[in-house]
């Protein structure tokens, strides 16, 4: 962790909270070909990715199973592209533990296009404040933030990306070289540490689902809301196991999806990937959870297990979840 983060304190003036997230990396696509080379293997229109915004997306086997969930940004385009053909064309953000294998994979189908994947030497922060206290933060880092989810800033201290949130918080992912935390120094002091369990909170209580290794090759796009959240299009054409996702759109046969609950007195919260049962109906589990904090969870479910409302964490007996809404409709949604 970098030693900018060590010198956020603990209680200040300051209203807007920051939180290192080491869980977290990003990956650097360059290369003349690295958009259309993701393009097709992607589920997100990566050639269409407006330049002022990211995108949610995600990367599935050929059976439609999610490797790994992203958030997708074009890279600023350099001063001069023949003196500099290796430059990053596009950022994806996803969890640390398999960027490593999600290079690996990525890169074993690049074969004659001119791409190239690496993890990038970047710290990923989550910074959030309520709306009264934008201005303030605005002036601290001496530019305009995005006021809305999925647009972006670039900043001298770095990337802003608008998180989506679920009450009146505004979110921001805060992407930043050495060099830029470097300068990036008395910002600190405008600052409140804030906790990497606080801003996993928010992001499951705004229903955004992080694939990580331990859930990889177990959910279809629609199970984990992409199709709601904008990271999946319909039109874009072929990539792997859009077969799959597609079939499930248009024929209407999603029957699982993402739910969102409450947890009571947890110490420790329950790992990704641990069944979720009905009690009423014992006999087998009818869910996963995808991810959870000490006080929440965002875990995938049969919608008629999820209309039952007796839900429970890793036995029939264990800890009950209380049912809330997300802030979008479970709804079919089709997203071009």
């Amino acid at each position: 962790m970098h030693a900018f983060f060590d010198s956020i304190p603990a209680q200040a003036d300051g209203s807007a909270h920051c939180a290192p997230l080491p869980d977290y990396a990003v990956v650097a696509a360059a290369g003349a070909d690295a958009l259309p080379f993701l393009h097709g293997q992607l589920t997100q229109d990566v050639t269409g990715l407006p330049a002022d915004s990211a995108r949610l997306s995600g990367y599935c086997t050929a059976k439609g199973r999610l490797l790994a969930t992203l958030v997708l940004w074009r890279a600023l385009p350099v001063a001069d592209p023949q003196a500099q053909p290796d430059a990053p064309q596009l950022y994806a953000l996803a969890r640390r533990d398999l960027t490593d294998t999600l290079v690996k994979r990525l890169s074993m189908f690049v074969l004659r296009a001119k791409a190239k994947l690496a993890t990038a030497p970047l710290h990923v922060a989550g910074v959030w404040c309520e709306p009264e206290a934008l201005a303030a933060l605005q002036d601290a880092v001496g530019g305009t933030l995005p006021a809305t989810p999925w647009q972006r800033a670039e900043l001298a201290c770095g990337t802003w990306i608008g998180a989506p949130a679920a009450g009146t918080a505004l979110r921001w992912w805060w992407i930043a070289s050495d060099a830029q935390l470097q300068q990036a120094g008395s910002l600190a002091t405008r600052l409140v540490r804030g906790s990497p369990d606080l801003w996993r909170s928010a992001d499951l209580a705004a229903g955004l689902p992080w694939v990580g290794a331990t859930t990889q090759d177990l959910f279809i796009p629609q199970t984990l809301n992409l199709d709601l959240l904008g990271g999946v299009s319909f039109t874009k054409g072929c990539y792997p196991g859009q077969e799959v996702v597609a079939r499930s759109h248009y024929r209407g046969t999603v029957k699982r999806r993402t739910a969102y609950g409450r947890l009571d007195g947890t110490t420790e919260p329950p790992a990704p990937g641990t069944d979720i049962y009905d009690a009423t109906q014992p006999q087998e589990p009818c869910g996963r959870v995808i991810e959870a904090s000490r006080d929440s969870v965002l875990f995938e479910i049969a919608l008629a297990a999820l209309a039952a409302g007796e839900l429970r964490v890793g036995a029939p007996d264990g800890q009950h979840i209380a049912v809330a809404p997300l802030p979008y409709a479970l709804a079919e949604g089709a997203v071009t």
